[in-house]
């Protein structure tokens, strides 16, 4: 029944926000037309970027946020990204799955980088629950 998805983050400025997740973040730009929409690309992870309205404002903290997974250590992503302005939110945290920062993106929607314990070529812990869709 559902064969793909887009999650859309609502941003009170369209030229920033592409900047932000473009030239701070690296992120691949695949549309944009004006000030209506843009999305933008990273890998596999693809969302849109939308104009903030008053029923969608940006930046409300708890209702979205998005991971970004790294391919290079965590401290190296953090440093670069603290030259280029970005502000963190505490320090690296750590749990049985990997490490993960949290910061926000120039609306205050909340934004994390995780770097995983794990990778899915690699063989699953058998003590740990399985996971399975259901159809």
């Amino acid at each position: 029944m559902i064969s793909g998805g887009l999650p859309n983050m609502f941003v009170a400025d369209m030229d920033r926000a592409v900047k932000f997740y473009t030239e701070v973040l690296g992120m691949k730009l695949e549309y944009r037309f004006g000030n209506h929409w843009a999305q933008v690309r990273s890998g596999d992870l693809s969302f849109g970027l939308h104009p903030a309205s008053a029923e969608n404002p940006a930046g409300r903290n708890g209702s979205i946020t998005i991971g970004f997974r790294v391919s290079e250590p965590l401290e190296d992503v953090v440093g670069k990204l603290e030259s280029k302005g970005v502000k963190f939110h505490g320090t690296i945290m750590e749990d049985r799955g990997g490490r993960f920062i949290y910061f926000d993106d120039p609306d205050g929607n909340r934004l994390h980088f995780f770097e995983p314990k794990w990778s899915p070529a690699e063989h699953r812990d058998e003590s740990e629950p399985s996971y399975q869709l259901v159809s």
